[in-house]
């Protein structure tokens, strides 16, 4: 199984695996974790986003491309799910 065929089937993604699938630079998924848009987990020092909580918060984004969780956002966290 190749590495592209484990990515997909994760339940799990890493932040680098996270800004390909968006195409967005790590910096800026490391930025949306902190901030709570982009939901994630602590696992140690490890950080991961959730599969599932990604795709649903992509389909809750709005058409005018805001999220509704970053107003509310906690402060100075991530959210975690």
């Amino acid at each position: 199984m190749s590495n592209q065929e484990n990515v997909s089937d994760s339940l799990v993604l890493t932040p680098i695996e996270t800004a390909k699938l968006l195409r967005i630079g790590r910096g800026t998924v490391y930025e949306q974790i902190r901030l709570g848009v982009i939901p994630s987990i602590r696992l140690g020092r490890r950080i991961l986003v959730p599969r599932c909580a990604l795709m649903e918060m992509l389909e809750t984004v709005k058409g005018d491309g805001s999220h509704p969780l970053k107003a509310n956002a906690p402060a100075g966290g991530s959210r975690h799910w």
